[in-house]
């Protein structure tokens, strides 16, 4: 269980503007992203941040949460995928945007729900076993996909798609630090690559319900 955590604020220059990004974990602010998302002014002003040069979707084999290996890009090929990076005892953000993709995904039709695949990947591998993942995804959806691994591979996956995460740690008075950049990213079934982004504060169940259809389909929200 979760000894302690804290919200961090992050900023990322982008190409027209600023765009809030946050991580979850412990310790003084710190900047999320190591590769930053260049979007379109115009469309800050909508639920998602559409990027203009688009994420391919990270080379990862991991181990899925049935304890079975998982290539990320074979096992997605051709389907709309939402891609998040955090862990199971986040004390906030994680299960809230979790909470949210679920509470949306339950509004599509039968049809997009079989075809939308959501996939989480743990930025603590050490306390995410895959006997954990699954038993925390099936919390919010049994068809949630848990991922978890070798760290330097997870961060170099997540680094990729300008998502940035730190190696968990534990401070002298027992507390355990982990933090990791809060971005959703959702890939087309068009070309496997990510062309739009939730933050934490847009990826909300009324948005995503709002622009799921249109992102299954391989559309711009």
């Amino acid at each position: 269980m979760r000894k302690s955590g804290r919200i961090r604020l992050a900023a990322t220059a982008l190409l027209a503007g600023s765009l809030v990004l946050t991580a979850c974990g412990g310790g003084e602010d710190d900047t999320s992203g190591d590769k930053p998302a260049q979007v379109k002014n115009e469309d800050q002003k909508k639920g998602s941040v559409q990027l203009d040069r688009p994420f391919e979707k990270p080379d990862l084999t991991l181990t899925d949460d049935n304890g079975e290996e998982y290539d990320l890009i074979e096992e997605t090929k051709g389907e709309p995928v939402l891609l998040y990076f955090g862990y199971t005892n986040c004390p906030d953000v994680c299960p809230l945007t979790m909470s949210n993709i679920a509470v949306a995904k339950s509004k599509l039709s039968k049809k997009e729900q079989e075809q939308l695949k959501v996939v989480f990947v743990t930025s603590d591998p050490k306390r995410d076993t895959p006997e954990r993942l699954d038993k925390w995804l099936r919390m919010h959806d049994p068809s949630f996909v848990g991922l978890t691994g070798e760290f330097a591979t997870i961060q170099a996956g997540a680094r990729s798609v300008g998502v940035h995460i730190e190696k968990s740690y534990e401070k002298k008075n027992g507390d355990i630090v982990s933090t990791h950049g809060a971005q959703l990213l959702a890939f087309s079934p068009k070309d496997d690559k990510a062309h739009t982004m939730y933050t934490e504060q847009n990826a909300t169940a009324k948005v995503l319900e709002r622009e799921l259809p249109a992102v299954i389909k391989g559309e711009k929200p």
